[in-house]
């Protein structure tokens, strides 16, 4: 029987939360397995507060929640109380499979994946794991000595018995023809048709140096003729002279059809975590890449590979000043030979079929236990 068919399964359990790093490529894989078998029972596990309270029910699946736990990276009280509050979230992921009973649990990192890994093997349930930056954290440092089913998303990433299969995307982005979607992108956010367009986007929570940085350049954006769409995060729109002229500078604190938000740019700036990256690389969009200036440094990696192929720039966060756009960006992106030319380098680092490489990986991992 072919890994592809997906019979056999009936049940899954995908754990990810937090952020939409690792919720977009869960449902993406979601969504791949119901199209597989449309009977097929899946349960997100997640935390409490995270993006998944309010995309995977909108998404049609369950959503079933444990504790946060965060490993401390350094002594303290919060490592003392690290085994009490790890086992409450073991149990309550244990529940969940308890009460779900997958032939498969697949983990995406982050607070609750080292919990559902934990719980996974104490019932002897299959594990597969998928490491989405290029850097792995702890969480799927530990999943990937559980089990052989791992995959990363970028080559480079040295994780124990690892395949690199590219991340798992929305179907919309995935099946994405820009040119043939601009016309109707375009009229979507109100944008002209005959314009140079910058897309601007720190991510669903947006980035502070990005919206501060464009916010004062409006007026000198637009005196270029350039417009710009400009996602700024939830909550974190600004208000524009209402009496302003010339190309629109469309601000929007969050965008449900980032498919359209894609097709209709020429251009991208924006942080570098891996979603990002994977999917401005699958859709052929070149992006100034201006990585997160905290954390363990995974977005400089993250966006290594399509900048050395020539798709990107990578910019520092202290870089992205108002004088930077000015003498660096408004060139760029009113140069429409280089801008062509690092779309079409981006589309060649991109990967469309993650979903499906990653849906075969649980298939054979539900045939390590014998479901079929």
């Amino acid at each position: 029987m072919s890994a592809r068919s997906g019979q056999g399964l009936s049940s899954v359990l995908l754990a990810g939360g937090g952020s939409a790093g690792h919720v977009s490529p869960l449902l993406a894989l979601a969504d791949c397995l119901r199209r597989r078998d449309p009977d097929l029972r899946v349960t997100a596990l997640g935390t409490q507060n995270g993006l998944e309270q309010r995309l995977v029910p909108a998404r049609g699946y369950d959503l079933r929640t444990i504790p946060k736990v965060a490993f401390p990276r350094r002594p303290g009280g919060a490592l003392g109380r690290l085994p009490r509050a790890l086992k409450a979230a073991v149990d309550a992921a244990g529940a969940a499979m308890d009460a779900t009973s997958p032939d498969v649990v697949v983990g995406f990192g982050g607070y609750v994946s080292s919990p559902a890994y934990l719980a996974a093997r104490k019932r002897k349930i299959p594990i597969v794991v998928h490491e989405q930056n290029s850097r792995p954290g702890l969480a799927n440092r530990l999943g990937a000595r559980l089990t052989p089913y791992v995959a990363t998303t970028f080559a480079s990433t040295s994780l124990a018995h690892a395949t690199a299969i590219g991340m798992p995307l929305r179907r919309e982005i995935a099946v994405l023809d820009r040119a043939a979607r601009r016309s109707e992108a375009l009229a979507h956010f109100g944008l002209d048709d005959h314009r140079p367009t910058l897309l601007v986007t720190g991510g669903s929570l947006g980035a502070h140096r990005l919206n501060a940085a464009f916010a004062s350049q409006v007026d000198a954006l637009r005196a270029r003729g350039i417009q710009v769409l400009h996602i700024t995060g939830l909550g974190k729109a600004f208000a524009q002279d209402s009496k302003m002229t010339g190309p629109p500078y469309v601000v929007a604190d969050y965008v449900d059809r980032m498919d359209l938000a894609y097709a209709a740019a020429d251009l991208v700036v924006a942080r570098s975590g891996a979603n990002t990256v994977c999917e401005l690389t699958a859709v052929g969009l070149p992006a100034v890449y201006v990585p997160l200036p905290i954390g363990n440094g995974e977005q400089r990696f993250n966006a290594a590979d399509v900048v050395a192929a020539g798709g990107g720039i990578l910019l520092d966060d202290s870089a992205l000043t108002p004088q930077w756009i000015e003498e660096a960006l408004v060139p760029l992106v009113t140069d429409g030979p280089r801008i062509a030319g690092m779309a079409r380098a981006a589309a060649t680092m991109g990967e469309r079929e993650a979903d499906e490489r990653l849906a075969d990986l649980v298939a054979v991992a539900a045939d390590s236990r014998g479901v079929r």
